[in-house]
């Protein structure tokens, strides 16, 4: 700090004109002088320092002149208004200015060249032995995983200076070296754009595993999550909890806060986890709170690792063994399946981009090809993908949880640039027919989209529940009844178009729970339409007729014909004829039904006082 020098007329010398007296602006300590009588300063020069609780302050001469008289000493105290030396008109030699350098070459300054390498250490290129290993296996390490998911110089990293809590065991600069970031780099970046924080386990940094110090960085940055509303990209590599941080006295350390702090963003912000490599223990407990997981083909993840399955007296297991993709994709905890880290990372970017809003439309397929996506053959099996392709811009369907409920498809979609969700049945699975899984599937997703404000678009083609034993078995009367209670819940504008079958209870499930719960329901021309299958229908419903025709062809022949009026009943231009539909349209004109769910009101939930559902529910 400087102070405008006290530079006054000395009353004793003013008459002569010559002299001008320099004087303590405040009471403190003189620590430095400019020079001794005869040296010339200059006008604004600091003559004097002078400090004051703690601080030092420069007092600045008014004009140039030569020091007549210096009336302090270094180390005295001076109270407000004492002189403290008196300058004369006239030229001498030039006095060095207290606490100041001669001008020379421009040089870095030491604190600030301590910031820097205390930086430099935890970046990649302090630690090439590490990062040919991880190359070696076909790995990119944590920063290079964030500089290819954020933009060019976006990312704001918080704690970057932190080491492993293990002073006790080790030395400071051992652990500055080998555990920078303490293992994880975290901080806020950006996305095309928008903002979102990014954190990454640093698999060469003790495995990855969760240590005191990177739990603080974890707390810290999913409350800065919560208070700006901002995505969460977690990469999510490591071993769980470091049993070797011995700085802070813990027992278990089960009061931790990160899990809870991790979970109560669900349903807040959308959440991502990517698992490359060996995911397991607490590493996998936050992967599995996220609305989607991504992982790549050497994933293996898993609620305990090696160590704890060997220790709980369950065997000893490779730890590719535990929990290896293919386990771990076809049982539905794998969202979407990747190649690499790269792959991982490209998923990464695209998902985050359905929850920022609107895009410039894409290319609209040729919509007349939806005309014969569709079999006239009644029972002819088609891929219900080919259809959510055509429909939607193109390039712009993400299909997740491919491999578990293989009767239902949920993608994320756009239509005229902006996102929303599709829920289809599958007709080549089961004939469409809803399962347990599926029914799970298509529920957790439709909360999915609420909980973000995206329409939900159901494509539905279904015989109905399935039904039988077998599948009592697996609880279906629960299951089931979940898609009734979350699309009878939701508030985000639905649509439904039945593509073909449209029967019984599951028709309903894929409305919402019943035709006018949709803002919209219209089918195309192959659509059909039942109470329950109508081949069963007819069966139970002329019971006594059928078993009172003693000949067995004429019988069938009964049957048959029976039958076929209901199905001609049960066509769609006859439901929409009665009301219980809003329209049988021209495939090709779907995309315009669509359209009215993109202008129903909705809330940004970027900009919402709170959560609109509890939490997204992790299955």
């Amino acid at each position: 700090m400087t102070d405008s020098a006290a530079v006054r007329d000395d009353p004793a010398m003013a008459s002569a004109g010559t002299e001008l007296s320099v004087t303590a602006p405040f009471a403190g300590v003189v620590v430095s002088i400019a020079g001794g009588p005869g040296e010339h300063v200059g006008e604004g020069t600091a003559v004097v320092v002078l400090e004051a609780m703690k601080m030092e302050h420069e007092v600045l001469a008014e004009s140039g002149g030569t020091v007549a008289e210096v009336a302090v000493a270094v180390g005295e105290a001076v109270h407000e208004g004492q002189l403290l030396l008196t300058l004369a008109p006239g030229e001498g030699a030039v006095a060095q200015a207290p606490g100041r350098e001669e001008p020379g070459e421009p040089r870095e300054r030491a604190d600030l060249r301590v910031v820097h390498e205390r930086h430099a250490v935890g970046l990649d290129a302090a630690r090439p032995e590490a990062v040919a290993l991880r190359h070696e296996r076909g790995r990119r390490t944590a920063r290079e995983n964030l500089e290819d998911l954020l933009d060019p110089g976006s990312l704001v990293e918080y704690g970057p200076l932190l080491f492993a809590a293990q002073e006790q065991r080790r030395g400071r600069e051992e652990l500055i070296a080998r555990t920078p970031a303490d293992g994880l780099v975290a901080g806020v970046g950006a996305v095309d754009g928008h903002p979102l924080v990014a954190m990454s386990y640093d698999y060469t940094v003790l495995a990855g595993t969760q240590g005191m110090r990177n739990h603080m960085k974890k707390d810290r940055l999913f409350d800065v999550a919560a208070r700006r509303r901002l995505p969460v990209v977690l990469f999510a590599e490591g071993g769980g909890g470091r049993p070797g941080d011995v700085d802070m006295p813990i027992v278990a350390g089960l009061d931790c806060r990160a899990f809870a702090l991790f979970a109560e963003l669900s349903g807040l912000v959308p959440l991502v986890g990517i698992a490359s490599g060996y995911c397991f223990a607490g590493n996998a407990a936050l992967l599995g709170c996220c609305d989607v997981v991504i992982a790549t083909e050497d994933a293996s993840i898993g609620m305990g690792g090696p160590a704890m399955i060997e220790g709980g007296g369950l065997g000893v297991h490779h730890p590719g063994e535990v929990g290896p993709i293919e386990v771990q994709h076809g049982n539905g905890v794998v969202d979407l399946r990747a190649a690499d880290d790269a792959e991982a990372v490209a998923l990464a970017k695209r998902y985050v981009a359905y929850f920022q809003g609107p895009q410039a439309p894409g290319p609209e397929p040729d919509q007349a090809l939806l005309r014969e996506l569709i079999p006239e053959n009644r029972k002819r099996v088609y891929e219900v993908r080919s259809v959510i392709r055509a429909l939607f811009d193109e390039g712009s369907a993400l299909e997740l949880r491919d491999g578990w409920g293989a009767g239902m498809v949920t993608a994320l979609a756009r239509l005229d640039g902006h996102p929303l969700g599709v829920v289809a049945n599958d007709p080549t699975h089961l004939g469409g027919a809803i399962d347990a899984d599926g029914a799970d599937k298509a529920a957790r997703f439709v909360a999915l989209c609420d909980a973000f404000e995206l329409p939900v678009v159901f494509l539905c083609d279904t015989p109905g529940f399935m039904v039988g034993p077998a599948a009592e078995r697996t609880a279906t009367v629960r299951h089931f009844a979940r898609m009734f209670l979350t699309g009878a819940n939701v508030t985000v504008p639905t649509g439904t178009i039945v593509l073909r079958k449209g029967y019984g209870l599951g028709a309903q499930a894929m409305a919402g729970g019943g035709f006018k719960a949709p803002l919209f329901t219209v089918a195309w021309p192959t659509s059909e339409f039942g109470a329950m299958g109508l081949e069963g229908a007819v069966r139970l419903g002329m019971r006594r007729e059928l078993e009172a025709i003693g000949d067995e062809h004429e019988r069938e022949r009964v049957f048959q014909q029976t039958v076929a009026a209901a199905y001609e009943r049960g066509r769609g231009v006859n439901m929409a004829a009665y009301g219980e539909i809003d329209d049988v349209i021209d495939p090709a004109d779907s995309r315009r039904w669509i359209r009215t769910l993109l202008d129903a009101p909705r809330e940004d939930w970027r900009r919402r006082a709170g959560k609109k559902r509890p939490n997204v529910d992790a299955w």
